[in-house]
């Protein structure tokens, strides 16, 4: 992995060479050589200067197929088109796949946007124009139109005649999809199944219907998910008439679901982990609210402790083992939050009802808590040669992991009834909650047989 690291390093400087000493024709013959993935890679290192020099050695050809292949946020890869030429710019956005044109222009200031789609063809330009009024993270905003559409009338060798014509202009062609006069989706054929059957067999009796589709203002979440359980490469977008509208590719499905990670990480640990700021001052702008927010919040967990400093004064061995219980109760109301959350994003079909959810979690709780118990008990038993403390311990431990574990499938139910993210909320309610009951369960038990083990 080093070697091939180390390989594709020197790949890059030699390339960046050849465009720093203007050496066009060796630039254009080993650059155009990568694959458009390495390109677009090289591309984001390059300075304006650089990149200037490339968009006068390139066809607009050449560099919209890169541009398609650029992993950089759209935010960021606009800022390019505004270096070109607009009319190279506007033949850059016209070679692009149209999904991925869109959603960089959806970036674009309105003056720009406008002199771009003037400069289009004008059936481009119209495309374009449709797409960018979709919702964003819908299906609609997803969705590319270049697709393969057939009528059920046809034979296969008549469908392949016009596969071929389409091809060069749709994004894949793995599936045809059977439309009517009025492009009503009625069926879809693969590839497979053009070149396994006898040409003069007819569309209609080898299409598969009805079709598995999605509406164009589906959530994008809902459309990863399908895409997922079906195992498809592509996805039908259909309007509200049953129109056939555009595809979803199965890789901005794959775009989809590291977006939807990713923000669900990013909530709950209250930084945005998809931003980097190399500044030390912007990164902790970032971070303060969450830590300020549970500084707050940590601090009703050390009034509590405070109200039993008589306790722990009689009884200082009882300090020791509070991180021990609120740590382990926290952890097991982490874990089940994990799951309730995961339970939420499953789709109407496959999710559990809540109270299935909170029995099944606290049925866990009791199993886990029981087991942990008992094994401090005697660990703590053994350890300071008291075994009513090992009890003390074993028993709080035991009722606060089934509190945190009751309340880690609780709070995120709730947060989705009243229309918050759970992601994003009930990492701090429950690290909060979980402090709070823990240290609550622990000193009232303690207090109850202080007697026994005020000289452990």
């Amino acid at each position: 992995m080093a070697e091939k690291q180390l390989q594709n390093s020197d790949k890059m400087q030699r390339i960046i060479q050849l465009l720093s000493t203007q050496k066009a024709k060796l630039f254009r013959r080993e650059y155009l050589d990568l694959h458009v993935h390495e390109q677009a890679q090289i591309f984001a290192e390059l300075d304006q200067t650089l990149r200037s020099r490339l968009y006068r050695y390139l066809t607009a050809v050449e560099v919209g197929d890169m541009f398609d292949a650029i992993e950089e946020e759209p935010e960021e890869v606009v800022k390019y088109f505004q270096e070109m030429p607009i009319s190279y710019a506007a033949k850059v956005i016209d070679e692009m796949y149209t999904d991925n044109a869109v959603d960089i222009l959806a970036y674009a200031q309105n003056k720009d946007l406008t002199h771009y789609l003037l400069a289009l063809p004008e059936e481009r330009s119209a495309e374009i124009r449709s797409l960018l009024h979709y919702e964003d993270k819908t299906a609609g905003a997803l969705m590319t139109t270049e697709y393969v559409d057939i009528f059920a009338s046809q034979d296969i060798s008549s469908a392949i005649k016009d596969i071929r014509e389409e091809a060069a202009d749709a994004e894949l062609i793995y599936y045809a999809y059977v439309v009517t006069d009025d492009n009503e989706l009625i069926g879809v054929v693969t590839l497979r199944d053009l070149l396994t059957n006898p040409e003069e067999t007819l569309i209609s009796e080898i299409m598969t219907d009805p079709v598995i589709s999605v509406p164009v203002d589906e959530d994008q979440a809902e459309v990863a998910r399908k895409v997922r359980d079906y195992n498809f490469v592509a996805l039908p977008v259909i309007d509200y008439a049953n129109k056939l509208v555009g595809i979803i590719n199965v890789d901005d499905v794959i775009d989809v679901i590291d977006e939807e990670n990713a923000g669900e990480y990013s909530g709950l640990a209250g930084v945005d982990t998809e931003e980097t700021p190399e500044d030390p001052f912007r990164a902790s702008l970032k971070r303060l609210p969450w830590l300020v927010i549970l500084l707050f919040l940590g601090m009703s967990t050390t009034t509590l402790i405070d109200h039993y400093e008589g306790l722990i004064s009689q009884a200082s061995i009882l300090a020791v083992f509070v991180s021990l219980i609120t740590g382990t109760a926290g952890n097991a109301g982490t874990q089940s939050l994990a799951v309730a959350i995961r339970g939420l994003s499953d789709s109407e079909e496959e999710r559990r009802s809540g109270w299935k959810t909170i029995i099944s979690e606290l049925s866990t709780g009791l199993l886990t808590g029981i087991v942990t118990g008992l094994t401090i008990c005697v660990l703590v038993g053994l350890w300071k040669n008291n075994w009513i403390l090992g009890s003390v311990i074993g028993v709080s431990l035991a009722t606060a992991i089934i509190v945190a574990t009751v309340a880690g499938s609780i709070i995120p139910l709730v947060m989705d009834k009243i229309g918050v993210d759970p992601a994003v909320a009930s990492g701090p309610f429950i690290s909060t909650l979980s402090d709070l009951t823990s240290v609550l369960i622990y000193f009232n038990i303690a207090h109850q047989f202080l007697n026994f083990f005020i000289n452990a």
